[in-house]
This record gives structure tokens, C-alpha cells and sequence, in this order.
């Protein structure tokens, strides 16, 4: 009998970085075809900023896994296109600017979901629905596991 071989290429976490990427070039293709205009990182910055109103940056920054000066130049661009604002505010003493999305940040964070919806659902459609749910939860248990070992200097 052959023992199998073990290679990172038989391994779930390759699978998972090549569908990470895959998942990346084809959100960044369909941005394009779609004329969406902003990145893929600033609309996942928008979103996160829309379901957690006055968050800081430096938790922005960990929520969507950037450096704080990525992070920085993302707002820096949503700013500019009105889609965001920071307000000055206190914590713990300290001065921090809070990130609020702005009501054309709302409308373009609709108009995109409403854009790409029938896209990404078309991504899954061979998964059936409580598939799809249940391996977003393996993979969001996944991820949080990780977050707890890995060292990220945000």
C-alpha cells in the first residue's frame, strides 16, 4: 500500500490561501466590470466602519487585517470621496479619531451590495444554503483561532 504523501499543495491551508486569492482577483475583476469606484479595501473598510459607527482606526485596522498606515491611506480615500469622516473624540484621557460613515458612504456601501449581490451569490450557488452557512462558520471559528496565535503588530 502507498502511503500518501504530504505536501502543502494536499494541504487545507493552501486550499485556502488559492480560494483567498481566486476570491481577490475576482472581486477586484468585477469591481471593474461593474465601474464600482472604490477598491476592495476601501469597501471593506465601509462596511466595517457601517456595522461598528465610531470605531478608531487602530481597530478598524485589526478588523480588516492592514498596518495602521494602509489603513490610514484607505480612510485618506474615503474622505476624499465624502464616503467617510473622522471625528475628533476622547478615550481614556486620549484624543482618538472615531470613523463614521457618511450618508453618500451609506448610499455607495448600498448601491455596491446591491451591485454585487447577484455575483457572489452565483460564487456559492453550486454549495446549497445551509452549506454555504456552515462553512462560514468553520472558517470564521478558523480565523478567530488564528487571530489568537498570530502576531500581528498593528
Amino acid at each position: 500500500m502507498k502511503c500518501k504523501e504530504l505536501h502543502y499543495t494536499n494541504s487545507i491551508h493552501y486550499e485556502l490561501e488559492q480560494t483567498a486569492k481566486l476570491m481577490r482577483i475576482l472581486t477586484a475583476q468585477l469591481f471593474e466590470k461593474l465601474e464600482i469606484r472604490i477598491s476592495q479595501d476601501e469597501y471593506a473598510a465601509l462596511d466595517t466602519i457601517s456595522i461598528n459607527p465610531g470605531i478608531c482606526q487602530r481597530d478598524l485596522a485589526k478588523l480588516i487585517i492592514k498596518d495602521r498606515a494602509n489603513t490610514g491611506r484607505i480612510l485618506n480615500c474615503l474622505e476624499e470621496k465624502n464616503l467617510v469622516t473622522r471625528v475628533i473624540d476622547t478615550k481614556d484621557n486620549r484624543l482618538v479619531k472615531k470613523l463614521e460613515i457618511t450618508p453618500d458612504g451609506i448610499k455607495e456601501l448600498n448601491s455596491i451590495n446591491i451591485k454585487i449581490k447577484s455575483y457572489m451569490d452565483n460564487v456559492t450557488k453550486k454549495i446549497a444554503p445551509e452549506e454555504v452557512d456552515r462553512v462560514q462558520e468553520i472558517l470564521r471559528g478558523f480565523r478567530l483561532d488564528l487571530e489568537k496565535v498570530v502576531e500581528m503588530n498593528i
